[in-house]
């Protein structure tokens, strides 16, 4: 009971420190024009800061260190470093724009390194088509590309305010939930301070105006890393989690797919849409989940909202089904089943419905799309943008500012290489 209270108190660390940290970054990135410009392909219509992965990972880094005074594990310090070159080279592609094959290979040797400095892998399947533990050959391979997959998965959903941050929370309260079950302190405790960095910059990116930033790659990195950290963790066999679930029935290989359901599979189907497209897999477009529902009107807040409760009955959904006594390959069927159904059925369906009538869309084309007011601009959406973008947590005037002042909803004028490139895309695509 005494380590759960700590990692609580950890989780609040991260969230004071996330939120005294977020007006200083906000106001460096908008001094040195570190912003996300609009483009046919995004979703914003002014320039806004992409530097909310860094107020993120301040929080987490401080939580992290002030527990290593109370509950000391050298692999979470570990994998704080993994974290950290993450970030970076993530900041670097915010602000510079990292070539694809550059930032896979060091996916792909930061995933080696969790498994040869970490000793986690994806070695124990838990039943699921009477496969155990496997041997290295195959769990080696096997690991670096699901790892890379999940750094991707991750990071490609970072396309609407509140989506990343809000599945990144609900992720980590279910591996929270796994490790206090497994006895897993160290892990139990770096689960809740993610949720707690989290917390402060899902405010602001979601009720911010002038205080908005985006995560950024940093973060989704960042994020991604510590997810397909903690599903390794929950695989390897001998490990806590391993020993503790190993004879309740409950498939641990489909409680980490549900987890990661929405991501994985909608990642999987824009990479496939894309090849058939004769395009790169990594090539940006207009294909996700997301943005479909943005099509249909719903605001940014909706869509996450409504996509993350989804993933939530998905992990619902594989609970019941054990719950019934379906055995571990059952269930990891279910959960595929569940995920496609929704990501890959559900996408194809309204998009079809949707390009019908000459583009007008069908009668249930719609009927889905919402003609509402933006949620956003309820009263209790606006008594939160108040607070967030007050001078105190929204990075007022006592704060460095530009020499030349500006609209902070749009960032600093100077051009920057993103800016740069993403006019260059859009005049070729309006071409």
């Amino acid at each position: 009971m005494e380590n759960i209270w700590l990692s609580v108190l950890l989780m609040a660390v991260a969230f004071v420190v996330t939120t005294i940290a977020y007006p200083f970054v906000l106001a460096f990135a908008r001094k040195h024009g570190i912003v996300d410009n609009p483009s046919v392909r995004k979703l914003q219509r002014v320039p806004v800061p992409v530097m909310g992965g860094t107020a993120v990972f301040i929080g987490f880094l401080t939580a992290v260190v002030a527990g290593w005074f109370f509950l000391p594990s050298e692999r979470v310090m570990k994998l704080t470093a993994l974290l950290a070159v993450m970030y970076a080279i993530g900041v670097w592609d915010d602000i510079r724009d990292v070539s694809a094959e550059f930032r896979f290979i060091v996916e792909l040797l930061i995933v080696w390194l969790m498994i040869l400095l970490l000793g986690v892998e994806m070695n124990h399947f838990h039943g699921f088509l009477g496969i155990n533990e496997v041997p290295d050959a195959v769990s080696v391979p096997f690991s670096l590309i699901a790892g890379v997959g999940i750094m991707n998965a991750i990071n490609m959903i970072d396309g609407v305010d509140g989506y990343c941050s809000t599945y990144g929370m609900m992720a980590c309260a279910v591996f929270a939930a796994i490790f206090w079950k497994a006895g897993a302190v160290p892990m139990f405790a770096l689960a809740l301070i993610t949720i707690g960095a989290l917390l402060p910059f899902f405010f602001h990116n979601v009720f911010g105006k002038t205080s908005k930033m985006f995560l950024g790659d940093g973060g989704s990195l960042m994020l991604g890393t510590l997810l397909a950290f903690f599903t390794f963790n929950t695989l390897t066999a001998g490990r806590p989690c391993d020993l503790v679930f190993e004879n309740t029935g409950l498939s641990l290989v489909a409680l980490c797919l549900a987890v990661l359901a929405i991501p994985v599979f909608d990642t999987l189907k824009v990479m496939v849409i894309r090849l058939f497209r004769g395009q790169s897999p990594f090539h940006p477009d207009k294909s996700h989940l997301h943005h479909l529902y943005i099509e249909m009107n719903y605001s940014h807040m909706a869509t996450s909202a409504i996509i993350v409760l989804h993933n939530i009955l998905i992990v619902g959904l594989l609970l019941l089904s054990w719950w019934l006594g379906a055995d571990a390959t059952l269930q990891v069927l279910i959960v595929i089943a569940a995920a496609l159904l929704y990501t890959w059925g559900f996408y194809f369906f309204m998009e079809e419905q949707r390009r019908k009538n000459d583009g007008e869309g069908t009668a249930l084309w719609k009927r889905w799309c919402v003609h509402g007011n933006n949620i956003t601009n309820l009263p209790f959406s606006i008594f939160i943008r108040k607070i967030v973008d007050s001078k105190l947590l929204g990075g007022g005037d006592w704060l460095p500012q530009p020499k030349n002042k500006i609209d902070p909803r749009v960032g600093n004028p100077a051009p920057t290489v993103r800016k740069a490139k993403d006019v260059v895309s859009r005049i070729a695509e309006e071409e």
